[in-house]
């Protein structure tokens, strides 16, 4: 099919979708924190019961996938995910959240009814496209391990190898905007632990300590240094000191400190460089505090570099201008990082990752992800969202 003929269809499919409001109101009012999906997958595999689909589920925890066939032709893939957050709802909707201190703050909610959505469109209209259509539904992406967790359960060897893998994600901006570009998207990632050891005294003899507090801010600050002087202006890095812990009492020095540090890059070459870096400071500062002990590095939460394929986007940003217009934009790298890309990368596959503007008209301060108040426009982001997915795979198993 042509590119006009597709975009005619995803603006004009005529699959009934007035379901979608009740789905994301239940799922945004039942959020469920990272790995603990259980109530959420089972409402998902509910709604795919209704579709001729091969569905499996409890891949890598609560993760779920369902395989439409649909003939012989490429296979796509397209990812959402479904966790919530530790964070307590300040929206005032009606459908707020249930649980008290749990939120769908990031649009996770948007996210798996848009595919749910998109799940029907490529059920009802069968007739439009050849190939293999792949649903995946993905829990604990809040903390980088769900991902990982669906591929070290053998996701790979569970469905066939997709020719392409599709992800998005709703973002401050204009309701029902749809943000695409090449190249990076979003920020590598990890979580550096570092403990300091010193040499505890009390309070009034500091002389005999050595005082891992003081020798913490010492490096608070050279770490600053690092991005401001030995990073290029052209260049991206972040170097986040989000949490210094040392000593619980106001007499005593402490034995130990502990600092916890974000980093993101959009490039694996400044990542190393900033890693040396911190290395050679830290064990320079402790030496220089005169340490009896080596500091401890310890790296979590690690998130890869959301690097879009070139000839994807080449080949569905066409679409995405047919089917919404002027609401069809090129998208500015985003300094947030998430684990969608570990999944192309262990299938081997090129991939493409846009973002969905939730933001209604008129507002002045519009909500940001992880928030309290974080709560989209429904109608047009919802549709752009769903819409939006059926383009992307459609681009490819749409043009046999």
């Amino acid at each position: 099919m042509e590119t006009r003929e597709l975009a005619a269809l995803i603006n004009g499919h005529g699959v009934p979708l007035e379901w979608q409001r009740d789905f994301y109101q239940w799922m945004h009012a039942h959020p469920e924190l990272s790995t603990e999906e259980a109530e959420t997958a089972a409402r998902i595999l509910d709604k795919l019961s209704e579709y001729s689909c091969e569905v499996i589920s409890g891949i890598g925890g609560h993760g779920i996938v369902a395989i439409f066939r649909n003939g012989s032709g490429p296979c796509a893939l397209l990812r959402a995910d479904f966790d919530a957050l530790p964070v307590r709802e300040e929206t005032g909707a009606p459908f707020a959240s249930v649980y008290e201190g749990r939120m769908h703050a990031c649009g996770h909610d948007i996210h798996t009814t848009a595919l749910l959505g998109l799940c029907a469109i490529m059920d009802a209209c069968r007739d439009h496209w050849t190939g293999t259509f792949i649903a995946l539904f993905q829990p604990a992406e809040e903390t980088s391990t769900g991902a990982a967790a669906m591929v070290s359960d053998g996701l790979c060897e569970l469905i066939p190898r997709p020719d392409v893998c599709f992800g998005q994600h709703v973002v401050a901006g204009p309701a029902g905007t749809v943000m695409s570009m090449p190249g990076p998207a979003l920020a590598a990632c990890d979580t550096i632990t570092i403990t300091l050891y010193g040499r505890s005294a009390h309070g009034s003899m500091p002389h005999q300590s050595i005082d891992p507090t003081f020798l913490a801010a010492m490096i608070v600050v050279r770490l600053q240094g690092i991005v401001g002087r030995e990073v290029s202006p052209f260049e991206f890095a972040v170097v986040t000191v989000g949490s210094l812990i040392s000593g619980h009492t106001n007499n005593t020095v402490p034995e130990t400190a502990t600092l916890v540090l974000n980093c993101r890059f959009y490039s694996e070459d400044v990542k190393q460089r900033v890693y040396q870096a911190i290395h050679r400071v830290v064990t320079a500062e402790c030496a220089a505090s005169g340490c009896e002990q080596e500091p401890d590095f310890q790296y979590s939460a690690h998130g890869e570099l959301t690097d879009n394929s070139p000839e994807v986007f080449a080949t569905v940003r066409p679409l995405f201008d047919a089917v919404f217009g002027d609401a069809s934009t090129d998208a500015q790298p985003w300094t947030a990082s998430e684990d969608f890309s570990e999944i192309p990368r262990a299938l081997g596959v090129p991939y493409l990752y846009w973002t969905v503007g939730v933001t209604p008209p008129g507002v002045d301060t519009p909500p940001v992800n992880h928030m309290p108040t974080f709560l989209p426009e429904y109608a047009p982001t919802i549709s752009a969202a769903t819409r939006a997915g059926a383009a992307a795979v459609l681009s490819y198993l749409g043009r046999n």
